[in-house]
């Protein structure tokens, strides 16, 4: 009997599509249950798991993934509820015969008592994107488009488009370019990427990055063949002395109007210090000026590009403005770098899409982009003063940085805090919040931080998770009393 039971666990396990075994990504944001729930849920309304297939044991799965059983657990729990599979005593957990329809599986996820605020960092509120006025203007753009224009499209990018931007990059971040300066990629992060290849084609084999910084720029670099050179980051910005000190980077890649996670602005001489030393060296900066649209105690500062344009390349793109869907960014580049950047642009992609270009270019030139942020940048200052507010009310102990501007908080810890323990706490509560250590070239010296993301939630909801946020921080500072995520 016990043969018999080892024979058909093999060969359920044998049935099981191995590579749902090999999707969870811990660096992604987003918890390990929601994403083994996602890959199931598609899995079996793909047809990859079959009616009447049955998974693994919720320990061997668990043990396979490298997680906690209560993941799996859960999992199964809630596509149970959802109708995905059934549960029967002796026989495991199978795919079910009878399927629900989408609407009832969604309503399902909707009244999860463990679901709560996603108070993730740097994302825009996706029901702010602009719908109707979008898709005037995309309809606008398939509208106009003529036989003519239906091949490859502009290797530079559609100069409508880069028309437009030269106009307002100069108008509202004080950016000095042309249209013939201007290429048009994929987001920053394709942009950067070119960028990277181009200076490693010249010779290059280091570049400076702040530390902290985006940690996924820090790969990116690593990944297109660059040496990624940490340099401290203050409530100033990045250190330009500490810069200096270095005679062995390409360039450096900076976020002067607000850098990530912490939110510092470069100060006005470390600016001006800052293109002296790429002007003395003849070494590039890179410019991410990702959020700057959102500054909320005056009017945003003007790009570092302006001071400096012959030495900066400024990147941008719309996934903060409007939303990351919309893939299309830019980059501001220097005449003597600028061919080097657009071959390598041909051997990425050879271009990018004309519609979404073209309905971006109109979005600007009529006014409609100024008037989104306009109606947007309120909505997110108020939900940044109610996190400040919630958290001197449910976590008096953390210090709150980068308030000026953006959307979101660098929020300090004290040192005793387990910042891991925090946030997978909070997310066992159901609040996904992101620690900031990942960010650091060095995690393990990193002190312990959150990323609070205010941008996706609304007042009520960050009140809320910022609540279950301070109950788990109480929970994990006096374990003995209450445990640490009961």
């Amino acid at each position: 009997m016990a043969t018999e039971q080892s024979n058909h666990q093999r060969s359920d396990e044998a049935a099981f599509p191995p590579e749902l075994l090999v999707a969870l990504d811990r660096s992604s944001g987003r918890g390990l249950r929601e994403q083994l729930e996602g890959e199931l849920r598609r899995a079996v309304r793909g047809g990859r798991l079959a009616i009447g297939t049955t998974l693994p044991p919720s320990r061997i799965l668990a043990r396979d993934l490298g997680v906690a059983r209560s993941v799996v657990v859960d999992a199964y729990g809630q596509l149970a509820a959802e109708g995905y599979l059934e549960a029967r005593q002796g026989s495991g957990t199978r795919v079910r015969a009878a399927q629900p329809h989408e609407g009832v599986a969604d309503a399902a996820r909707d009244r999860r008592p463990d679901i709560g605020p996603r108070l993730l960092g740097g994302l825009p509120d996706p029901a702010s994107f602009p719908r109707a006025v979008w898709l005037r203007h995309y309809r606008a753009a398939l509208g106009g488009l003529s036989i003519s224009s239906l091949p490859y499209p502009d290797l530079r990018g559609a100069l409508a488009l880069r028309r437009a931007l030269a106009g307002y990059l100069g108008r509202v971040r004080a950016v000095v370019t042309t249209p013939d300066q201007l290429q048009i990629c994929g987001g920053f992060t394709q942009g950067l990427a070119l960028v990277c290849r181009a200076l490693r084609a010249r010779g290059g084999r280091r570049l400076a990055v702040e530390d902290p910084c985006f940690s996924y720029h820090r790969e990116l670099i690593a990944n297109a063949g660059l040496e990624p050179v940490p340099i401290p980051v203050d409530r100033h910005g990045i250190d330009v002395a500490a810069l200096t000190a270095r005679d062995d980077v390409a360039g450096v890649l900076v976020a002067p109007a607000h850098s990530y996670p912490l939110g510092a602005v470069l100060a006005p001489q470390r600016r001006v210090a800052l293109g002296d030393w790429a002007r003395a060296n003849d070494t590039l900066i890179i410019e991410d000026d990702y959020d700057a649209e959102f500054r909320y105690d005056r009017a945003p500062i003007g790009a570092l590009q302006g001071l400096r344009p012959d030495r900066v390349v400024y990147g941008g793109s719309v996934s903060k403005t409007l939303s990351p869907i919309v893939r299309v960014g830019w980059l501001a580049a220097p005449d003597w770098l600028i061919r080097d950047i657009r071959r390598e642009k041909v051997y990425d992609d050879l271009a990018s899409g004309t519609l979404d270009q073209v309905a971006l270019a109109t979005l600007i030139d009529s006014g409609d982009l100024a008037r989104h942020l306009r109606r947007v940048r309120p909505v997110y200052r108020r939900r940044r003063d109610a996190a400040l507010r919630a958290l001197g009310r449910h976590l008096p102990d953390a210090v709150p940085g980068g308030v000026a501007a953006g959307l979101h908080l660098h929020v300090r810890l004290p040192d005793a805090c387990d910042e891991t323990g925090l946030v997978l706490a909070a997310r066992r509560r159901g609040v996904q919040i992101e620690g900031a250590a990942r960010h650091w070239a060095d995690s393990a010296t990193a002190p312990p931080a959150l990323v609070l993301g205010y941008g996706t939630a609304g007042e009520a909801a960050i009140e809320q998770g910022v609540a279950t946020l301070g109950a788990a921080y109480a929970g994990l500072r006096a374990p003995a009393a209450g445990g640490t995520d009961a």
